[in-house]
């Protein structure tokens, strides 16, 4: 991790292009915080005899769903984007056997009970402050015991955490919110650096993989 630095980016609108991102990450790998979660299960020979269900929440165009689903998963891919689940159901190289997708805004998630995996790579931080605490809830309920929280939050000095559309939390806070979990993962990455789409950016992440107690 790099040494903080304190970075404001000034400008407080946020509007996000989603064709051109889902264009810019077309063919990108799973993330590394899925294939730890997934690791983790293989380690404990966890799941090995039966079926495995897992949400990918704001699956975006399935970078994630498509290695799920590629290693035996049945994913319910989530969105709020309805062209990016387009894009999903569009996949060629997804098993469409294996998977159920749902548009829905995070201010009115609904999940069902005894989910093995959720995975949640970069999608966290898009749901407003107000509505977080109810969405982590239904997260962590809807979990069954042992089964894995993956994905990433922003920390307090994101460039983009000035925006009234993105939450954020402090290292403790994350913790706080992880006391149902075994925390298998807890990386604090910060730097500047860019996004997908070319743009300056400071970074403030936590990448997390979690298990339910």
């Amino acid at each position: 991790m790099s040494q903080s630095v304190n970075y404001i980016d000034q400008n407080s609108s946020f509007e996000r292009d989603w064709s051109a991102y889902y264009d810019a990450v077309t063919g990108r790998p799973p993330r590394d915080t899925l294939l730890a979660a997934l690791a983790n299960f293989h380690s404990v020979n966890q799941y090995s005899s039966k079926t495995k269900f897992a949400v990918d929440l704001g699956c975006g165009n399935g970078r994630d769903t498509l290695e799920l689903i590629r290693r035996g998963w049945w994913v319910l891919a989530i969105d709020g984007d309805k062209e990016g689940i387009s894009r999903i159901r569009c996949n060629q190289n997804i098993d469409s056997h294996k998977l159920q997708t749902d548009v829905m805004r995070f201010e009115s998630l609904v999940l069902p009970k005894s989910v093995d995996l959720i995975n949640a790579s970069f999608s966290l931080p898009f749901c407003q402050s107000l509505y977080f605490p109810r969405l982590w809830d239904t997260i962590v309920t809807s979990l069954s015991s042992g089964g894995r929280f993956c994905g990433q939050l922003f920390g307090i000095r994101d460039s983009w955490a000035i925006n009234s559309s993105v939450n954020y939390h402090t290292r403790e806070q994350i913790e706080d919110l992880l006391q149902s979990f075994i925390i298998e993962m807890l990386e604090e990455e910060e730097h500047l650096g860019k996004t997908a789409l070319d743009e300056e950016k400071y970074w403030h992440i936590f990448h997390i993989v979690a298990c339910k107690r």
